[in-house]
């Protein structure tokens, strides 16, 4: 055999193997990595699928798409020493990056998703009116922090906004005549506009805090429109000062002994109290910014006699 043919039966030979092992984890990751960005995922999560499916390849040895196996999975599983429920994130952070090289037609079946992880969820509670109204009787509305702040929970639990959209809240996202917030997709997780409702107590409330924010921005000679800020008259949030408010309620919570008053715990006192009055659960989940309808009633911790008790008024 000439040299020529040796060299063009060794070229065909590795396109075979090319073509059967089809495209490269890495440069999967390359390019998906370029499409999550524009889609807009966080560059956290993105961050977070890179680092798991990149353990997976180390610790498997895959390094081509179709090395991926249930078998390649499992053993990846098997291997972590930690609890079932930090194995279920990254199992999902990896089920996700396999989803969308299916999406791009680099994988024919999605044979990943009988894999399931059994974990036991603590269903965390939510805020209650009593715990609300005591936290607010405890600050002092005197000092500008105890406004700020108990502002702050009166508009997290008569709207139930997010910590972090709660920090980027504006002036102007204020609509008095009409008694609501305005946001916009840009403060908002799911990037879509949102009117809430919000009472007489708060508007006037809030026309207080806003008038204080002006006297503490003027001292520092600070130029921002936000609606809750810091009493030097910067940003809640910054690089050397992160989530203000947040750290102030554990503080509350520890200091006051009210166990339930955390970001997280608000929120969801915010949804359960809508239920109570009346609110059906596609409106309360409209109103949180939800996804889906799952998410919603994992905030409403609905017990079993609960449910019961509201559907025998159906019957």
């Amino acid at each position: 055999m000439t040299q020529v043919n040796l060299r063009n039966l060794v070229q065909i030979e590795e396109t075979a193997r090319f073509m059967k092992q089809g495209m490269t984890i890495e440069k999967a990751l390359t390019i998906l990595n370029r499409q999550m960005k524009v889609s807009g995922l966080r560059e956290r999560t993105i961050k977070d699928y890179n680092l798991y499916t990149k353990d997976f390849c180390l610790v498997t040895g895959a390094t081509h798409l179709s090395d991926v196996s249930l078998e390649k999975i499992y053993d990846w599983l098997d291997t972590m020493n930690i609890s079932n429920t930090s194995k279920l994130i990254k199992l999902k952070s990896l089920k996700s990056i396999l989803g969308k090289c299916f999406d791009n037609g680099w994988i024919e079946t999605k044979f990943w998703t009988v894999i399931k992880i059994k974990i036991d969820k603590n269903v965390k509670k939510g805020a209650k009116r009593d715990e609300i109204n005591i936290l607010l009787s405890l600050l002092d509305l005197d000092t500008f922090v105890g406004l700020r702040d108990a502002v702050a929970v009166l508009t997290m639990y008569t709207t139930g906004v997010r910590i972090n959209t709660l920090e980027q809240i504006e002036e102007k996202h204020i609509d008095i005549g009409n008694r609501m917030f305005t946001l916009d997709g840009s403060i908002l997780k799911n990037h879509k506009l949102l009117h809430l409702p919000i009472n007489e107590n708060l508007i006037q409330l809030l026309q207080v805090l806003m008038q204080q924010n002006d006297n503490i921005r003027k001292k520092h000679k600070q130029y921002n429109n936000f609606l809750f800020i810091t009493q030097q008259g910067t940003k809640l949030k910054s690089k050397s000062n992160n989530n203000t408010v947040s750290k102030q309620l554990h503080k509350y919570s520890r200091e006051f002994g009210l166990e339930n008053i955390n970001a997280h715990a608000i929120r969801r006192g915010y949804a359960k109290n809508l239920l109570e009055r009346g609110a059906n659960v596609a409106l309360i989940s409209k109103a949180l910014g939800h996804s889906n309808l799952a998410i919603t009633t994992q905030y409403l911790d609905l017990d079993v006699e609960e449910v019961a008790s509201s559907l025998r008024d159906y019957l």
